[in-house]
């Protein structure tokens, strides 16, 4: 439920949606009111902490991109245990104009998952539970479909187990208080993914049985396990589990950008990301929880260093996922990382144990550009002393731009594809498309998206052979160039009238609206709470979307009267009544 990644990112819980029609990966960046605040949240709050070149550095590039009249964010930088930089950038309530204080409270979304991930390491070392014991020892009912799935496979993201944020009716249950179990049967008796251990792939259903099991196992609630066993001894007094706040301080209210720019993002029950993503927390609690770990506390050093070990599959490949925390390498160091998407809100922290290192960015706004990730990496190099350089873009011709169109191979189960759109390329991996800029003859990057570069690479023939991927870890991976783009639909401009009969409402769930209209020539759609997207007619009944791989289909009665659509997304179709 994320945008294509170009490495994949492993952060957000996947709630978020994206431009107005990922409904299938239910992304939820739209709305949530105004939350009144005490005035507690605030009186902690703090100006810079200003140390020499890299706090002004830093503070040089945040400034520059967080506009003072938008939601904004928080930003720590820790070094060497001495705090660096602790600011607040933007609105933390853009309609009462109240700028965000570096000790305001944010959701932190699937950044949840690591003290999820802790908790289960406790109960471990108290001799409750192990890591590979079967989850039908805890969930005796649990229809595992004759597969051996462990809490171990429901750390690492390999169980197998349907996610269910990515299931279609998930969002006719977003808003619904619901207890542990009652979600749990929402998704038991979905068919598997893939046998245990065979494949990660990233699930929120994984996290939810374990907080499930953490219930079980300790006989307390997980909002009140993780606040008397972790918070409280660790000093974390503004995390929570959201509705379960120990010092009566509220979150600041969330944001979703759309066409127009950011509104208040729509309300979720915060039963639905439970132990997969329902905590909040500041800066500070953040960074105090990265000191808790330098220090060994709540588990024994080996275990810390089970936790930050990748797991390896079935076919003893390394995945790039510990328990609870992603680990890749970042500038020549090994980074520890997640990050949190959730409805109005966006986050990331990382951590490079070797520079003693901690950056947390927590935004109230999701949606747009940049990411809080890719804030946070800006950040940390900077932090190392080897700034991430923001290349100039040039401009190329648009034949010269068609040499590098085509398939390119990721794995047997990925590929990059490379188009152009006018004047310029987009990259797709998995969902929509993202803007490549170039910045020399053969090289490309992504502006505000990534801080992965691409260069073409031609063979004797003067065609392009691979392209060579370099990320900030420093590692190039080669992607051959399988084959041509693959064919693009071609659209049509249909009569007015046969368009304005298929305008109105269209219900996808209880309080989400597929909205169809039209400006001139353009044909529009809209969801709830969201920015316009554009669709093109294929046919007077079948439209296509262009930055994302998504279809609409629309019903007509005997009379030629517009009385539903079916939205198709990899795969999944989803039907819609016409309301109006």
């Amino acid at each position: 439920m994320q945008s294509i990644p170009v490495r994949q990112p492993i952060r957000s819980l996947k709630l978020r949606l994206l431009p107005a029609l990922l409904v299938a990966a239910l992304a939820l960046a739209a709305a949530q009111p105004a939350v009144s605040f005490a005035d507690a949240s605030r009186a902690t709050a703090s100006t810079v902490v200003v140390e020499g070149d890299i706090a002004r550095q830093i503070d040089t590039v945040l400034a520059a991109t967080f506009k003072s009249d938008e939601p904004g964010a928080a930003v720590i930088v820790v070094k060497d245990g001495k705090t660096v930089l602790r600011k607040g950038y933007g609105m933390a309530d853009v309609e009462k104009k109240i700028a965000i204080q570096p000790g305001d409270v944010f959701r932190i979304g699937s950044i949840t998952k690591q003290f999820t991930a802790v908790a289960i390491l406790m109960l471990e070392e108290e001799g409750k539970l192990s890591v590979k014991d079967e989850i039908t020892k805890f969930l005796p009912d649990y229809p595992t479909q004759g597969k051996k799935i462990t809490v171990e496979h429901l750390l690492t993201h390999t169980s197998g187990i349907r996610s269910y944020t990515g299931m279609p009716d998930f969002r006719s249950i977003i808003n619904k208080d619901m207890k542990p179990l009652d979600v749990v049967d929402f998704f038991k008796n979905e068919k598997m993914d893939f046998d245990p251990g065979e494949r990660f792939l990233y699930n929120n259903s994984g996290y939810f049985l374990l907080g499930v099991i953490i219930e079980k196992v300790s006989g307390m609630s997980y909002a009140e396990f993780v606040a008397k066993r972790m918070f409280e001894p660790l000093g974390m007094a503004h995390t929570a589990f959201e509705g379960f706040e120990r010092n009566g301080v509220k979150r600041i209210p969330g944001y979703g950008r759309g066409r127009d720019g950011y509104t208040p993002a729509a309300p979720m029950s915060m039963t639905q990301p439970y132990a997969a993503g329902s905590l909040v927390s500041t800066v500070d609690d953040l960074a105090r929880w990265d000191a808790a770990i330098t220090a060994g506390k709540l588990v024994k050093s080996a275990t810390w260093k089970r936790a930050f070990t990748p797991y390896a599959l079935n076919n003893g490949k390394p995945t790039d996922y510990g328990y609870g925390w992603q680990l890749r390498k970042f500038l020549g160091e090994d980074l520890i990382e997640h990050g949190g998407a959730i409805n109005g809100f966006h986050g990331q922290g990382m951590r490079l144990p070797a520079s003693r290192v901690f950056v947390a960015v927590l935004t109230n706004r999701i949606g747009g550009r940049p990411t809080s990730e890719y804030h946070a990496e800006r950040v940390t190099a900077i932090a190392l002393g080897k700034p991430l350089t923001t290349p100039t873009p040039i401009k190329l011709a648009a034949l010269a731009l068609d040499a590098f169109e085509g398939t390119y191979r990721v794995d047997d189960k990925e590929n990059r594809i490379v188009v152009r759109d006018g004047e310029q390329l987009t990259l797709q991996r998995g969902g929509g498309r993202v803007p490549m800029a170039p910045y020399a003859e053969n090289e490309f990057f992504l502006p505000d998206f990534s801080h992965t570069r691409f260069r073409f690479v031609k063979g004797d023939d003067g065609k392009v052979k691979h392209m060579v991927v370099l990320d900030t870890s420093g590692k190039e991976e080669i992607n051959p160039r399988t084959g041509d783009k693959p064919a693009q639909k071609k659209s049509i401009v249909l009569a007015q009238k046969d368009f304005d009969v298929l305008t109105g409402e269209y219900q996808l769930a209880p309080n989400f609206i597929l909205t169809i209209s039209r400006d001139g020539d353009r044909y529009l759609s809209q969801a709830t709470n969201q920015g316009q997207v554009e669709i093109f007619a294929e046919s007077d009944t079948k439209f296509f979307v262009k930055v994302i791989n998504a279809e609409i289909t629309f019903q007509k009665d005997a009379d030629g009267k517009a009385t539903g659509l079916v939205l198709t997304q990899n795969g999944r179709e989803m039907p819609a009544k016409k309301i109006k």
